[in-house]
């Protein structure tokens, strides 16, 4: 249900054109708006992009153009519990975890949530591209943003209902340049800040050198290995590759070699020709039904192996233990242990989860 005019709601903001439109709109239309921006961990040597101090005193003067509240509250112990270690954990298990996922799922609304209710406010507002509908049953749906080059419904699988009925998404219906326009509009300063892209908590580095310095015994050297156990080389570190890499490897052949699987146990990197990279189906864990409810039965979808990957039709059939095995209607050369398959019926995001080591 939307809420009334003048409810109270607490905005995430991060100094950046969407948050800072998403407050507009929501001040302009008579909410009791409160700007929040949650100080997350970085180390010691950089600033996390999403509230360094530049950042900061952005959505400071954005929340005093709009006349509303500003806080910043502290994050930081919660976000490197729930995301930054169960990122040096899953490079460390030979997998390529994705930890914007735990990010929204832990921080982004649990932790964000919380602390919106300690001001008094019900509902939390954000500047993701998504929307939210009321279904037939009385609960909620989770549907793409029009805009297929900004929908971020894949990052927002591991919503539930209860967050869903809490939650505005005020850029549901817009694309990023009418974003930029309505900052223009509203007389916003950062109507021209560009987007960041990588991940927040690195700096200016990489991940594999963030990892190298966090968890350096994670990062050993081991043997190249073709699909017939012939060693071919040596890499630096299983988490410098990812699955259906191509450049990099310093191996040359007939034909160009891709990263076709990582054995953490040998420590060792298997490459392999195109033809022998892809595979049609696999298992995911921990998923989540945005609708709380696990079918009964196997169910056709299309599944979302990457952010910006095609959707590939096939088959979810759930199993015991909050499983389910995919099952594609073609070969893909890149599903990746660790990232997330996503699931959707045309416009509708069902949920998704996290894709496992074991091959079909």
């Amino acid at each position: 249900m939307k809420p009334v005019t003048g409810s109270k709601i607490v905005v995430g903001m991060s100094g950046g054109v969407d948050s800072s439109v998403a407050a507009a709109l929501l001040k302009d239309q008579g909410y009791d708006v409160i700007g929040v921006m949650l100080r997350l961990w970085s180390d010691s040597e950089t600033e996390n992009r999403c509230c360094a101090p530049d950042a900061q005193l952005e959505a400071r003067r954005i929340a005093s153009q709009l006349d509303i509240p500003f806080y910043v509250i502290d994050a930081q112990e919660a976000f490197y519990q729930a995301v930054v270690q169960p990122f040096i954990d899953g490079y460390a298990a030979g997998n390529t975890p994705n930890p914007c996922l735990n990010c929204n799922r832990q921080i982004r609304w649990q932790f964000l949530r919380s602390r919106a209710k300690a001001l008094g406010a019900e509902y939390i507002a954000t500047g993701h591209y998504a929307r939210i509908e009321s279904s037939e049953n009385g609960g909620y749906r989770l549907l793409k943003n029009p805009d297929p080059d900004k929908d971020q419904s894949y990052f927002l699988h591991v919503l539930t209902q209860e967050d869903l009925s809490q939650t505005m998404f005020p850029l549901a219906d817009l694309s990023k340049p009418e974003v930029r326009q309505l900052a223009r509009e509203f007389g916003l300063a950062v109507a021209e800040r560009p987007d960041s892209q990588d991940l927040c908590f690195i700096g200016h580095g990489n991940y594999r050198d963030f990892l190298r310095k966090v968890n350096p015994s994670s990062i050993k050297p081991g043997p190249i290995l073709d699909l017939n156990g012939s060693v071919l080389g040596e890499h630096q570190g299983l988490a410098d590759y990812t699955i259906g890499q191509r450049k990099g490897l310093g191996i040359t052949g007939a034909e160009p070699y891709y990263v076709v699987e990582k054995d953490f146990e040998k420590n060792a990197l298997i490459i392999g020709f195109k033809i022998e990279l892809g595979r049609i189906g696999f298992y995911a864990a921990d998923i989540n039904w945005i609708n709380g409810e696990s079918p009964s039965e196997s169910i056709s979808a299309d599944i979302k192996i990457r952010y910006k990957s095609k959707a590939m039709p096939g088959k979810i059939t759930p199993l015991d233990n909050n499983l389910a095995q995919i099952d594609l209607t073609e070969s893909l050369p890149d599903i990746t242990p660790g990232q997330a398959a996503v699931f959707y019926q045309g416009q509708v995001c069902l949920g998704g989860g996290i894709i496992q080591r074991e091959a079909l």
